[in-house]
């Protein structure tokens, strides 16, 4: 899952929105370098992970994508089921989708003292830029391709990779809608495990 799916799905305190989110820039064994809480995130943040590309629907998704972007799909389905998440906000929160996204940018930038390397400036213009907002329609998710294109050292085809979505709109959208409830499912079940 991408970003916003993640903050989603934290549990509803500061440190577990930043160890969600940390899970993809802390890698290998966790040390006492953030608190119980944070942890617990990064570790809810990998099972999710984990969960996501062993799940059927997923799979069957990925193989929607062309082959000149199949390498990329997990992390283009990522951001397309944010997409859905967005739209489809109503359905999983009582909580307004812009004061959700202002109280995580205000979360983001208290924490920012934290953040290993690869997350302190890429972290701050996920705020900067707005991107959890940029889900929401293809204008948005176009910028969002053309910024990952950018960062990838190597040629590659991200740019305009929301036209994967625009080929494939409701079947990807039905897939999002058999696969995120499983989810939720699945963190509420692990949630006392960690």
């Amino acid at each position: 899952m991408n970003y916003l799916s993640h903050l989603f799905l934290a549990e509803d305190t500061e440190e577990s929105k930043i160890g969600n989110l940390l899970g993809d820039f802390v890698k290998g064994r966790l040390n006492d370098d953030f608190s119980p809480e944070i942890i617990k995130g990064i570790k809810t943040h990998r099972k999710i992970d984990l969960f996501t590309d062993s799940h059927e629907t997923v799979r069957q998704t990925k193989k929607l994508i062309s082959p000149e972007r199949r390498k990329y799909s997990g992390v283009l389905i990522d951001i397309f089921f944010d997409h859905f998440l967005t739209l489809q906000w109503q359905i999983y929160s009582d909580k307004d989708f812009d004061l959700f996204v202002e109280d995580t940018y205000k979360i983001l930038l208290k924490y920012q003292d934290i953040y290993p390397f690869k997350g302190k400036a890429l972290i701050p213009r996920i705020v900067q830029k707005d991107w959890l907002r940029k889900y929401g329609d293809f204008d948005g998710l176009s910028l969002v391709f053309e910024r990952m294109s950018e960062r990838v050292k190597r040629k590659n085809p991200l740019r305009g990779s929301e036209q994967e979505l625009r080929d494939n709109y409701s079947q990807i959208e039905n897939n999002f809608n058999i696969f995120f409830p499983d989810l939720i499912r699945y963190v509420n079940e692990i949630r006392n495990e960690l």
